[in-house]
């Protein structure tokens, strides 16, 4: 049997992180390049994945950029095609990439409503479904979606936002059905309230972020490091039994009253 450490390893694996270069994506995309994956660190822009890359090569991790668009159906398709040609396989894929909208009810257009299932929802189906295929030929693969605590908890003003996360739960599970028998497990991992560009507006408001940190019983905000063991262990042979799950990681906020 392998022992702990090599259960932890990702040597030899190849991962995608979709939402790469920065924030949570980045945190994620480190510990894998840390746990001996060659990471692909996806993005918009490509001089911001470029960095992000060049930033872990520096410290002597095997990290490359794949910059494309999620919603680009047809340029995620191909970068796929890609990794697999040029490494093999794609062992890991972390879909990440997104961002939030925030307003009232009556305020929501139908473009902001789409634009939040396109990127959450609609980009990780296809991006799944894609990589599906060179992960049933190597028998392996881990696909591993973020969602949020708003999976389990509703707060006013990001409604497109919940739903689309909430979707992404459900699509874990779904995915977790069909492609187990193949060897691939898929899961998502919840965070709570995090430092990163995203949340740049609620961290602002110092009344609001009091508010969280005596909700959360840590008292305080996690920081995309705090996601690195959730997504090791999700993405590499420790949790070889674990599919169909949502760990959530919010320092104890949804489990207090």
């Amino acid at each position: 049997m392998p022992g702990l450490a090599e259960l932890f390893s990702l040597d030899g694996r190849v991962a995608l992180v979709t939402g790469g270069s920065r924030g949570l994506g980045h945190g994620m995309a480190e510990a894998l390049a840390e746990a001996g994956a060659s990471v692909l660190i996806n993005g918009r822009d490509a001089g911001s994945a470029a960095a992000a890359a060049g930033a872990l090569r520096g410290r002597g991790l095997k990290a490359q950029p794949a910059a494309f668009d999620v919603t680009d159906r047809g340029a995620a398709a191909a970068a796929v095609d890609s990794i697999v040609a040029e490494f093999g396989r794609l062992d890991i894929l972390v879909c990440n990439a997104g961002y939030t909208h925030r307003a009232a009810l009556a305020d929501w257009t139908p473009e902001d409503w789409n634009a939040m299932l396109a990127i959450h929802v609609s980009a990780s189906f296809f991006l799944a479904q894609k990589v599906a295929a060179p992960m049933r030929r190597n028998r392996y693969g881990r696909i591993i979606f973020t969602t949020s605590i708003t999976t389990l908890k509703g707060r006013a003003t990001i409604h497109g936002y919940a739903a689309a996360k909430s979707a992404l739960a459900g699509l874990a599970r779904s995915l977790a059905a069909e492609l187990g028998e193949d060897g691939i497990t898929c899961n998502s991992i919840a965070p709570g309230y995090f430092e990163t560009d995203l949340t740049k507006p609620l961290l602002a408001d110092e009344a609001f972020v009091a508010r969280v940190n005596s909700r959360v019983p840590l008292r305080r905000w996690g920081k995309p490091r705090d996601l690195a063991g959730a997504a090791v262990f999700l993405a590499s042979e420790s949790s070889s039994y674990v599919t169909g799950q949502q760990i959530v990681v919010d320092g104890g906020f949804t489990t207090t009253i």
